[in-house]
């Protein structure tokens, strides 16, 4: 079980930068162990298999960038050469994809791009930009493409790329030979419903997209097959008649495909949603405190009995023991950190 994680935080805003911190799995408590600001703004995080190696996304404009750390010492991360520029702006997510870090960059045009992976885990150079067309009806939000997550579907072949300017899931298929990503589906969704990212059910036939611009999530079938999502169905995550703009953010599910949990920005809450054992039907059962303000991020535990909430605005992570019979969370402490955005468990 891992015993330490990674904190992300916005350097712009007070932030620390990348912060190692001590795991305690008997009581879910972290502890700060040190800090490296050397990468602006790691908004998010990812982690090689073997857990050797850390990426973060520098998420600064006009160009943002990627970066790899060693984790060697898992106390003191270690840069691994200096970070890559992604030719695109405002990266917001990565991932690690058949041999290459792949990162979404938000800004507009938003487009995704593709970073090589060294022997020993270091960052090579960007073999590939896929730039993504088209805009929204929300003309402040949507004027232009918004790339907000990249992640590999369950059998590691496609990568879908949600895209909050044009409502829409992109499917690629990534030659691990050239690095050229190509779009062989694009999923458009509810016109203005603004999708930010994307979580599969555990038994790979559906997938949730949850929405920033209105607070349902989408329910989709997967076929992995053809590499095609099919939208089913939407679940809202705040109560019927609640006032006051909310930005949903993260969404994240139960190893045993039973909850998921999703974050609420301006609520300032985490939503519980039941699945069904079709894993085609979300029913909202409550909403929680979040613990703090603006819940940038959610991850489980490598236990998957407790919940982390990233709070940016409040600068804290607050963690949560899960009800196992019920799925409600229940907050059983909080680390005060500054301008946080994401919690990664390696």
């Amino acid at each position: 079980m891992a015993a330490h994680a990674y904190i992300g935080s916005f350097t712009s805003a007070g932030g620390h930068g990348l912060t190692a911190a001590g795991f305690d799995p008997g009581t879910g408590a972290l502890t700060a162990l040190g800090h490296n600001a050397e990468v602006p703004n790691p908004s998010f995080l990812t982690a090689s298999a073997d857990g050797r190696t850390l990426y973060a996304v520098g998420e600064t404009d006009p160009e943002g960038s990627a970066a790899a750390f060693s984790l060697a010492d898992p106390a003191a991360p270690k840069l691994l050469g200096a970070p890559v520029k992604v030719r695109g702006g405002a990266p917001t997510h990565l991932a690690l994809h058949r041999g290459h870090l792949v990162t979404a960059n938000y800004s507009a045009p938003g487009s995704v791009s593709v970073v090589a992976v060294e022997d020993g885990g270091a960052l090579g150079a960007v073999r590939w930009v896929l730039e993504h067309e088209g805009d929204g009806p929300n003309q402040e939000r949507q004027e232009a493409p918004h790339a907000h997550a990249v992640l590999p579907d369950p059998t590691g072949h496609w990568l879908l790329s949600v895209d909050l300017g044009t409502d829409s899931v992109r499917v690629c298929e990534l030659d691990p030979a050239s690095g050229e990503l190509e779009v062989e589906r694009e999923l458009g969704l509810r016109s203005g419903i603004g999708p930010r990212h994307l979580a599969f059910h555990p038994g790979g036939e559906h997938a949730y997209v949850m929405n920033e611009l209105d607070s349902v999530v989408t329910v989709c079938r997967w076929d992995a097959g053809k590499g095609s999502l099919r939208p089913l169905a939407e679940a809202r995550v705040l109560p019927e008649g609640t006032q006051g703009d909310n930005f949903p953010s993260e969404l994240v599910v139960s190893a045993d495909g039973r909850f998921a949990w999703a974050a609420n920005r301006g609520h300032d809450s985490i939503a519980v949603l039941g699945i069904d054992e079709s894993g085609e039907r979300l029913e909202l059962l409550d909403t929680v405190s979040c613990g703090g303000s603006w819940p940038r991020h959610l991850t489980l535990d490598p236990s998957g009995s407790r919940l982390y909430a990233a709070n940016e605005h409040s600068g804290d992570v607050s963690w949560f023991d899960v009800d196992a019979a019920t799925g409600i969370p229940k907050q059983a402490g909080a680390l005060a950190l500054p301008a946080v955005s994401c919690v990664l468990f390696v």
